[in-house]
């Protein structure tokens, strides 16, 4: 099968998986303990950042640790749950067999922390991904661009030949930065139609042809 591009860069949270409703429940027993209110809005802005831009977050609203123990605790609690059941989105799999089948090479570029990714990529046939680059792992986080262009580098592809699938807004600044073709799928938080990128509801129904044809309008003539 002869494709329009290389590679596919696929964000975690939210997007290859529907974690969110985990890092929110974590995020509400950690408030919880400590006689504070997590209400769902405070929730969603922490949709997308790293894990320590979520901490601060968090302390801003008047938790009192530190940022690491909060990402540590966060983590702790989310890893639990994902060991209990691993929420793949609708078709996310479906695609990612599709994609296998094409002999595409996907990376994992999420600002999740190995520890995560890692429980999450088990849930996968062995070698889905070649690479992980994960948030405790890169020296600047999404919407900075670092993010997808160590994920295409990671895959020796330029990343103008990479599909990135993205469910926030840093991530989608990060994979349009970078120069990724960015599809969007939204989750629990909106996304706006931008210049280099393409929204869809959903991956159900996506194979590695129809991906690449959905992004066919980002490349130009």
């Amino acid at each position: 099968m002869s494709l329009n591009y290389d590679a596919v860069l696929w964000d975690m949270d939210g997007t290859l998986v529907d974690t969110e409703p985990y890092w929110m429940a974590a995020e509400t027993e950690l408030m919880a303990a400590h006689g504070l209110e997590w209400t769902h809005e405070q929730a969603m802005l922490m949709v997308g950042n790293t894990l320590t831009k979520s901490a601060d977050i968090m302390r801003s609203f008047g938790l009192p640790l530190a940022t690491d123990e909060v990402v540590q605790t966060l983590l702790r609690g989310v890893i639990a749950r994902v060991h209990e059941r691993i929420p793949f989105r609708a078709g996310a799999q479906e695609l990612i067999a599709s994609l296998q089948a094409a002999d595409v090479p996907m990376a994992l570029v999420t600002m999740s922390y190995r520890s995560l990714a890692q429980a999450v990529v088990d849930g996968l046939p062995e070698g889905t991904f070649r690479t992980l680059i994960t948030g405790d792992e890169v020296s600047r986080g999404k919407p900075d661009p670092e993010p997808y262009l160590t994920g295409a580098a990671s895959l020796s592809v330029d990343p103008a030949a990479c599909i990135a699938l993205e469910n926030s807004v840093p991530g989608m600044a990060s994979a349009i930065a970078a120069g990724t073709l960015t599809v969007g799928i939204p989750n629990h938080v909106p996304l706006e139609e931008q210049p280099g990128a393409i929204l869809i509801e959903t991956l159900d129904g996506l194979n590695a042809e129809s991906l690449g044809n959905l992004v066919r309008p980002l490349q130009g003539s």
